[in-house]
C-alpha cells in the first residue's frame, strides 16, 4: 500500500516524522510537506507564483507552498501512482471545533478526500516542543489500517485529536461532533525601526467556549481521543427553506 503523509508544521516537524515512521508498518510511505511551518493557512492554493519541490531523500519531498499545494502536487505530479491512504499530521496542538476552518493539517485531508481517497488528519493536544507523539502515532496506524480497508463516503474524512501527556493508556476514543472554540481576538501593534506600525494576529492559545457533551473538546478534556467525521460539502441544508422563504424585492424565486 502506498501512503501519502503531509502536515502544516513543516517537513522537519517531529510529528510528521513520528507519523511517517509509524505508518511504515502499513506500506510504502511518501512524505510531501511544506518546507516550513504553514499553520492556519486553511485550504489556500498557491496560484500567483510557481511552486518548487525539493527532494530531501527517498520518498521525502519539501514544497514551498501550503499543505493543500503539497497534496495536489503529490497526487497529480510527484508520486509515481496515486496513494491508497492520505494522513496529515501529527499536528502540534489540537484541531478541534472552529479550528478546522483555519487548520492546514485538516485542509490537507480535505483535499485528499475530494479526489475520493480515504484520508485523516491527526493532532496532539500538546503545544510543547518536546511532546510525546508515540501514542498518537500508534493510534494513527490503527485508524489508517481500518480506513484503507473500509474507505470513507464520498468527500468525507476523519479529524482525530489525541490527548497530550498524562492521558491514561491504553487510549480510549469517542465519536464526536465539532465543538466551539474561543479565540482571544488579540491584535498586537508594534513599530518597526522606521516607526511604521505592523501587527501580530493571535496572542494566547484559544480555549473551549462551551463544554458541549459529545464534542471533540469535551473528549480531549476527559483524556479521550476524539474522532470526528467531516465532509467538504458545507451546505447548510437546514437553512434552505428558511432563506428560501425570504422575499427578495424585485426578483422572483424559481418555482
Amino acid at each position: 500500500m502506498r501512503i501519502l503523509v503531509t502536515n502544516d508544521d513543516g517537513i522537519e516537524a517531529p510529528g510528521l516524522c513520528a507519523l511517517a515512521d509509524a505508518l511504515g508498518a502499513l506500506g510504502e510511505v511518501w512524505c510531501v510537506a511544506p518546507d516550513r511551518e504553514r499553520s492556519a493557512v486553511s485550504r489556500a492554493v498557491t496560484m500567483s507564483r510557481p511552486l518548487r519541490a525539493t527532494a530531501l531523500g527517498p520518498r521525502r519531498i519539501a514544497v514551498d507552498g501550503t499543505p493543500t499545494d503539497c497534496v495536489y502536487l503529490a497526487l497529480h505530479r510527484l508520486l509515481p501512482a496515486p496513494p491508497e491512504l492520505v494522513a496529515s499530521g501529527i499536528n502540534r496542538g489540537p484541531n478541534v471545533g472552529d479550528d478546522v476552518s483555519y487548520s492546514g493539517t485538516v485542509a490537507a485531508a480535505a483535499e485528499a478526500s475530494m479526489t475520493g481517497l480515504p484520508a485523516f488528519a491527526i493532532s496532539l493536544d500538546d503545544r510543547g516542543d518536546h511532546g510525546d507523539y508515540g501514542p498518537a502515532a500508534r493510534f494513527a496506524v490503527a485508524i489508517g489500517r481500518i480506513l484503507a480497508d473500509r474507505g470513507m463516503p464520498d468527500r468525507s474524512f476523519l479529524n482525530v485529536n489525541v490527548p497530550g501527556s498524562g492521558a491514561s493508556e491504553p487510549l480510549r476514543y469517542a465519536m464526536t461532533s465539532l465543538g466551539r472554540r474561543c479565540y482571544p481576538q488579540e491584535v498586537e501593534q508594534r513599530l518597526d525601526p522606521r516607526g511604521r506600525p505592523y501587527y501580530w494576529i493571535g496572542g494566547s492559545n484559544p480555549g473551549v467556549c462551551e463544554d458541549l457533551p459529545g464534542s471533540d473538546g469535551n473528549a480531549l478534556a476527559r483524556g479521550v481521543v476524539s474522532i470526528t467525521p467531516l465532509k467538504t460539502d458545507a451546505t447548510a441544508g437546514d437553512q434552505l427553506d428558511l432563506v428560501g422563504a425570504w422575499p427578495i424585492e424585485g426578483f422572483e424565486r424559481e418555482a
